[in-house]
């Protein structure tokens, strides 16, 4: 199948661009600069950032895991 086509049938055009916004776990701690740990048990205890299970692996939504840090601001 031709880009042009497989586009067009995903509801894109040959101008769209991906831009990934989900990130592994690994990714999100080195990005808070916490133990993978840590998000494993904030995701037992629903006290981490917003996260989505696709099948058996966790992906979290860059913007979710910003607004989430925003939250946590004291002071």
């Amino acid at each position: 199948m031709l880009p042009a086509a497989r586009a067009h049938l995903m509801g894109m055009n040959e101008m769209t661009q991906i831009t990934p916004t989900y990130l592994t776990q690994l990714e999100v701690a080195e990005l808070l600069r916490v133990p993978e740990r840590t998000l494993e048990d904030w995701r037992l205890t629903h006290s981490g950032p917003p996260y989505s299970k696709l099948g058996r692996h966790v992906r979290y939504n860059i913007d979710d895991v910003i607004d989430w840090v925003r939250e946590q601001r004291h002071g």
